[in-house]
């Protein structure tokens, strides 16, 4: 495919990427993610109360394959904050726990990190979804 055809899963994604502050491509929705590695970084998200949009990328394999090509990063969960990759679980737990993710989130005024680690059972609060239009 050259650079000039249309790509609709990749304008999609890109879209998605400029229209939110904070937004999440993961395995499942917030409510009910579909591995270890999304509902752990949805947890630090909504330990923050930080506000997202999610895309579930299972739905169709061609979104993970247009989002890495877009992220230069092969592993799924992918948060991008400002239009920019900020990283997967392993690099938003690191800035979780050094009160970088609050910072990077704008959240810095806040309390940034909790004494106990995350854990998959925090509870929704103040999510904003998109509809998965991806697909």
């Amino acid at each position: 495919m050259s650079d000039t055809e249309s790509n609709p899963i990749r304008d999609a994604i890109a879209e998605a990427i400029g229209e939110h502050d904070t937004i999440l491509f993961m395995k499942g929705t917030p409510e009910a993610p579909a591995c270890g590695f999304s509902a752990r970084t949805v947890a630090m998200l909504q330990s923050l109360e930080a506000p997202f949009a999610a895309v579930d990328i299972l739905p169709d394999p061609r979104i993970r394959q247009e989002l890495s090509a877009i992220s230069n990063w092969p592993t799924i969960p992918q948060l991008f904050v400002g239009g920019e990759l900020v990283g997967g679980c392993d690099i938003v737990t690191e800035m979780y726990e050094s009160g970088e993710l609050a910072e990077t989130l704008g959240l810095s005024e806040r309390e940034t990190a909790p004494a106990e680690p995350v854990t998959n059972g925090v509870q929704p609060s103040g999510l904003t979804q998109i509809e998965n239009r991806l697909g």
